[in-house]
């Protein structure tokens, strides 16, 4: 007899014995009072056996065959050998048409060993935090440097920018390293898309916070576009802290590595032009509603001029009594001034794109200017998470140009440290 049977033939024993009533049996079991007295006739005509279910040992009706569990388990070997029973589920039921619970997906695939169930790590215990009542009010930023493409490409590095509120992923974008560069770029598509949030969360890395102790209250390229916006910045102390963005980076450390696989993805320009119909999914799948349907973000006030000035990189120069100044290895100077008397010593904001187009300006209206003198342009300076893909950008470089040997007065090499008596 089943647990189940043998509390029943307690109860059964107490209702015969007048000790318990029908109905106070009925509440005992959690069975209507109609049932009790199915029970009860069963229990006096066979005894104990009456009250084990008539179901016991019989194959569920809606129980899956062998032959369909065989070609469920042979399209995973075949093609899902590495995913979860959740990730894996979901992909039998959109490409194969397989309706299955992932529960039972996931009991096949141990039993064949092609699934081991992962041990869970004790959990630390961190303060939890409510999350925002509205979205757009806290948007959490990060990248996630991770070998995408499995090997068919580069590394790469996404960024993610996911709302507090709804854990809704409102921007991703691949790029290279995780530069200044690549969060103005996702911030600016995120503006034209969603408009300004009130905040953005990150943490304390060298591209958002200014950490040398000498130069505390600098800003950094990046939180001096966010103040031009009004967009508050906020730097969590620990990893812990942005939470929601850590996890969904492990999430989609997983099921977008499997995505850009099925769909045959090995390059940053499709990946970027894959992710917007997978965030849609994503969203759809994971996505919570706000408790307060008020939508924080904010209309972006500047245009696409004023735009490109604030998202490019932007350093001071003083102007000198020629009015010229010195940029990353270049003199400019400014033309159509006149004299130019009143304009000796100004303070001149160098705005400088991506694409190396350098703008002057000086009480936020552009100067006109030429070059005079230009000389090799400056190392850039890198970080550990930026020099990976400067290797790989010189390895292309090297690779693509034709051989060619420097004579020993090429002017890459002026300002060595030998002299022309040190090799007589």
């Amino acid at each position: 007899m089943t647990q189940k049977a043998v509390d029943r033939l307690e109860v059964m024993q107490q209702v015969v014995s007048r000790t318990v009533r029908q109905h106070e049996a009925a509440q005992q079991l959690g069975l209507s009072v109609r049932q009790v007295r199915r029970l009860l006739i069963r229990f006096r005509e066979e005894g104990a056996a009456g009250l084990v279910s008539r179901h016991l040992g019989q194959r569920p009706g809606n129980a899956l065959s062998g032959a369909v569990r065989q070609e469920v388990l042979g399209l995973v070997r075949s093609h899902y050998a590495d995913f979860g029973p959740t990730l894996a589920v979901e992909k039998l039921r959109e490409r194969h048409g397989y309706q299955l619970s992932a529960e039972t997906l996931r009991q096949w695939m141990m039993t064949e060993g092609v699934w081991k169930p992962k041990t869970r790590k004790s959990a630390q215990i961190h303060q939890r935090r409510p999350r925002r009542p509205c979205r757009g009010e806290l948007v959490q930023i990060d990248g996630s440097p991770h070998d995408w493409f499995e090997g068919r490409g580069p590394r790469r590095t996404l960024i993610v920018f996911i709302d507090d509120a709804t854990s809704e992923l409102l921007a991703l974008r691949f790029a290279p390293a995780e530069t200044t560069q690549a969060y103005l770029e996702t911030l600016r598509s995120y503006l034209s898309e969603h408009g300004r949030p009130v905040a953005l969360y990150s943490d304390k890395h060298g591209i958002f916070r200014v950490n040398h102790p000498e130069r505390e209250g600098e800003l950094t390229q990046f939180t001096r576009a966010l103040k031009t916006l009004d967009i508050a910045p906020i730097h969590a102390n620990t990893p812990q802290a942005k939470g929601r963005v850590e996890r969904a980076n492990q999430t989609l450390q997983d099921r977008l590595v499997k995505e850009l696989r099925l769909a045959g993805i090995s390059d940053i320009d499709a990946a970027n032009a894959f992710l917007p119909s997978f965030r849609k999914e994503y969203n759809a799948r994971f996505a919570v509603a706000p408790q307060n349907a008020t939508d924080a973000h904010r209309p972006v006030l500047h245009d696409a001029l004023e735009l490109d000035l604030i998202f490019s990189l932007q350093s001071h120069r003083k102007l000198s009594k020629n009015l010229t100044l010195q940029y990353k290895n270049r003199e400019y100077q400014l033309t159509g001034q006149g004299k130019g008397y009143r304009l000796r010593g100004a303070q001149i904001t160098v705005c400088e794109a991506f694409d190396g187009t350098v703008t002057l300006l000086y009480q936020g209206k552009a100067l006109p200017y030429r070059i005079l003198n230009e000389g090799e342009p400056p190392i850039p300076v890198d970080d550990e998470k930026s020099i990976h893909a400067t290797v790989e950008q010189a390895k292309t470089i090297q690779l693509h140009r034709k051989t060619y040997k420097p004579a020993p007065d090429h002017p890459w090499r002026r300002g060595a440290t030998s002299s022309p008596s040190a090799t007589l």
